[in-house]
């Protein structure tokens, strides 16, 4: 058994732990336990549990967050090209898309969205702190995109409405059973996640649209 096959496993059983019992209820022991390693193998690896929290977060969100920036990229070097402003709609497509995507991945996306959502909800801002410190950079990038689209808003604005923006993701993404409140279908396939992700984007692209 390799050091590396050790440390996956930890991200891994500290991914679950984390998902299903929250951060400060999860022990450092009960993950190594799950993963079927020792205390010193994970402050060998990680340092503490802390840590560990932090390479769960960058397991998952750093690859992401790299696909969601070069797509927003793309949106801008094609409006230089073309000598116009970036399209809004693009830009939120090139954000929200790829966050879907990841949400239908089957390789411990589900855990990670279930660990995203106490974070929002749970009064310790521990693991919400450290989720905000890797997603600011491309917020900002996003923002900055935004306002060279919208010159005829505010930053501020621009903010504020990008602020409801991760909202309403954030909501879909960890929240997509609330759907059967309205029509009663417990079933989720890749056409209604295809069908939620549209028209997200249209809701959020009019509203970053409107006038002030």
């Amino acid at each position: 058994m390799t050091q590396t096959d050790t440390k996956i496993r930890l991200l891994d059983a500290a991914e679950s732990l984390f998902s299903q019992q929250g951060f400060t209820s999860a022990s450092l022991r009960a993950i190594t336990t799950a993963a079927q390693a020792n205390l010193a193998a994970a402050n060998y690896h990680f340092g503490g549990k802390e840590a560990l929290l932090s390479a769960v977060l960058e397991r998952r969100l750093l690859p992401l967050n790299q696909q969601r920036s070069d797509r927003i990229d793309q949106v801008l070097a094609a409006a230089t090209t073309a000598g116009t402003r970036p399209e809004v709609e693009a830009l939120i497509r090139a954000f929200i898309e790829p966050t879907f995507a990841f949400r239908r991945d089957k390789n411990g996306s589900s855990e990670f969205i279930s660990i995203i959502g106490r974070a929002m909800t749970s009064a310790d801002p521990l693991v919400r702190d450290l989720f905000l410190a890797l997603v600011q950079p491309l917020f900002s990038q996003l923002h900055q995109a935004l306002c060279q689209a919208l010159p005829q808003l505010t930053p501020q604005l621009i903010f504020t409405r990008l602020f409801f923006t991760m909202g309403a993701m954030g909501h879909c993404i960890c929240f997509p059973g609330m759907s059967q409140i309205f029509n009663g279908n417990s079933a989720s396939n890749p056409e209604d996640d295809i069908f939620m992700t549209n028209n997200l984007i249209r809701f959020v692209t009019a509203g970053l649209e409107a006038p002030c």
